[in-house]
């Protein structure tokens, strides 16, 4: 049985959930031990003891977008990728803004609300470079989107999985788009679907592990990643305070070594 290792959190894994669900592949779903930043069994499936991590036929494969990969080239039908090689770079290149660019964005905002690491005046500047980005991403997102029913164009593939979850997530932080605009139709359309319907339910169901994860976080046993992209928005949007904090409290992580 294919098994994905995930967070139901995680917009990296609810992109792979939706793939496999789009396509009727049987999957089981675990969520490993992987986020005190400690070596552990789950290291050996992925160096950087993060999620999702995909196994299959012995085979452990890391990363959301080679996972992404190897699903649409095992389990061709229906084909998640557009026919031409133009829209594939074209819906390749709105993968990497939303992984790289939004979801930062999205994991800065639960670093101030939910995690509690900045107040006062430190989180409404945090917060308000966010809601920019986010209007920003928007409008993006719309030109991207253009006249076409789905990022994919007349079906929905790789570019809408790739864009809902970041999406959704700024509507989680109240930051939706414009109501009447194409791109508040297309969430719509989208979220109606069963594939999606149900990723967004077991993240709705998870939701009561909050409280365990903020008393781990206080003594260190529970720590969160700021690789690459994340750590540039914090600094970048003003929040290097919040990282020396951190580093301190030992209670945020980097790319594990690997060896």
């Amino acid at each position: 049985m294919t098994k994905l290792y995930e967070h139901p959190f995680s917009p990296y894994a609810q992109k792979v959930k939706i793939a496999l669900y789009e396509k009727n592949v049987p999957f089981e779903l675990e969520v490993p031990n992987a986020f005190s930043g400690a070596a552990s069994e789950y290291s050996k499936l992925n160096p950087r003891l993060e999620v999702p991590t995909l196994m299959d036929d012995g085979l452990a494969i890391f990363d959301s977008t080679i996972i992404l990969e190897y699903v649409e080239q095992k389990w061709p039908t229906p084909a998640m990728l557009p026919a031409s090689a133009r829209d594939r770079a074209r819906v390749r290149m709105i993968e990497e803004i939303c992984d790289t660019y939004y979801e930062a964005i999205n994991w800065g905002l639960m670093e101030v609300r939910v995690w509690g690491r900045a107040s006062g005046d430190l989180a409404a500047r945090l917060t308000h470079r966010a809601e920019e980005q986010t209007a920003g991403v928007h409008r993006w997102l719309e030109r991207e989107l253009g006249s076409r029913e789905y990022f994919n164009g007349s079906s929905f593939g790789w570019g809408d999985l790739s864009v809902f979850p970041f999406l959704n997530g700024s509507v989680i932080w109240g930051l939706p788009p414009n109501e009447k605009s194409p791109l508040a139709k297309w969430l719509e359309r989208v979220t109606a679907r069963e594939s999606v319907r149900k990723t967004v339910n077991a993240a709705r169901e998870f939701q009561g592990g909050l409280d365990a994860l903020q008393e781990m976080l206080k003594t260190g046993a529970f720590k969160r990643q700021y690789r690459d992209h994340r750590l540039e928005w914090m600094v970048r949007s003003g929040g290097i305070e919040v990282v020396l904090e951190g580093l301190k409290k030992n209670n945020i992580r980097f790319q594990e070594e690997v060896g």
